[in-house]
């Protein structure tokens, strides 16, 4: 798992992973009855089911569902080992595809007269 270091406004430094796992038996605030980690909780905030019992339930009733801790990258083969494809259009020919399209305009250049300056004042 990467590390979640972030740094504050104030430029103080907030690990949140040392944070979540200082208050992991922490209740959490609202409605639901669990710990900070997932744990269910009962009366007196003593913990009734873990976290991974809960998982696991959910798991067995519901197969389709995806771990994430199963994710596996699929293994690359001969074909896909070389440069990856050029994706453009089918009208625009090599040689024009860097090509610059945007437009330039060229500024001009306005002089002032005495005579503009003193109807201002």
């Amino acid at each position: 798992m990467a590390k979640r270091v972030y740094r504050s406004m104030q430029g103080k430094i907030v690990d949140m992973e040392l944070l979540a796992n200082k208050n992991e038996l922490t209740p959490a605030i609202g409605n639901v009855r669990v710990n900070a980690r997932g744990d269910e909780l009962g009366p007196g905030g003593r913990i009734i089911r873990k976290r991974e019992d809960i998982m696991a339930e959910y798991y067995e009733n519901n197969p389709g569902a995806v771990r994430d801790e199963q994710y596996v990258r699929p293994a690359q083969t001969k074909a896909a080992t070389g440069p990856a494809p050029r994706l453009t259009s089918p009208n625009v020919s090599p040689e024009t595809e860097h090509r610059d399209t945007r437009r330039t305009t060229v500024k001009k250049e306005v002089k002032t007269t005495n005579e503009d300056n003193k109807s201002d004042s």
